[in-house]
């Protein structure tokens, strides 16, 4: 691979203990393509707490290199959060989704779920739609492709599709434009329309109560899925067909 320069790199924020050359952006490489003199730069400097999850799990890691992969840590860890102590709690995200994204932010690359068993398969895609809420928070699209990608590619290696306990939080968490919502959604258009499968529209209620917007995209993927072909006309329907009384009784109105 090529050499890169602090200014190639662009790092917008930095304390290093190196003389900086000049102005500092955000990263727009990959970690794993930096210099030998930019990593050390980059691992210099103070190390913040980050406490994640429910459980508080910890991790102390490098300011320099989370400001130079993200502007959500740059707004987080700057002058007038230093005078606090450099602390930084992540309680509502997943620590399972926080530990691949240490390993990016270091190494500038994830796990691919096609290396593992197939008994971890699943709970490795679980993590990556969680990485990717994350993700989604800390604005950081390049991961989110990455974990949009191993998430895809673990359903279908695992043979299994997410429910709507797994899909909620992708409605609750991301914008109306984002792609996993897209994704989900065509997921749950697909099983309501497989004649094979026996989840129908109750089985995600879930979802349809707590956000239209998923049902305005399941509808939608239904609609796209069935390639223009309509229902019979409800209007022409022959017979009692929307009456209301027993099976087998004769129809009166007839």
């Amino acid at each position: 691979m090529g050499h890169f320069s602090l200014d190639s790199l662009h790092i917008h924020y930095c304390d290093f203990a190196y003389e900086p050359s000049g102005p500092f952006r955000m990263a727009n490489t990959n970690i794993g393509d930096a210099t030998a003199k930019t990593f050390a730069e980059l691992l210099s400097g103070p190390l913040i707490d980050i406490y994640v999850g429910k459980s508080k799990r910890h991790w102390a890691l490098h300011r320099n290199l989370l400001c130079h992969h993200s502007t959500y840590f740059q707004e987080h860890l700057d002058e007038e959060h230093k005078k606090k102590g450099y602390k930084l709690e992540l309680l509502e995200d997943d620590p399972s989704a926080f530990e691949l994204l240490v390993k990016w932010l270091y190494q500038g690359k994830i796990d691919d779920v096609s290396e593992m068993p197939v008994e971890k398969k699943w709970d490795y895609a679980d993590a990556c739609q969680k990485l990717y809420v994350l993700c989604d928070k800390i604005n950081l699209p390049q991961l989110k492709n990455f974990a949009i990608d191993q998430f895809r590619k673990g359903c279908n290696e695992a043979g299994l599709v997410p429910g709507p306990e797994e899909m909620k939080p992708i409605y609750d968490s991301t914008p109306p434009s984002s792609p996993f919502r897209k994704l989900v959604s065509k997921i749950a258009a697909r099983q309501i329309m497989d004649p094979e499968s026996q989840n129908d529209a109750a089985t995600y209620k879930l979802c349809f109560e707590s956000s239209p917007d998923f049902a305005i995209d399941v509808i939608n993927a239904i609609r796209d899925g069935a390639g223009g072909k309509l229902f019979q006309d409800p209007t022409e329907e022959a017979g009692c067909v929307y009456h209301e009384h027993a099976n087998g009784q004769v129809c009166d109105a007839k």
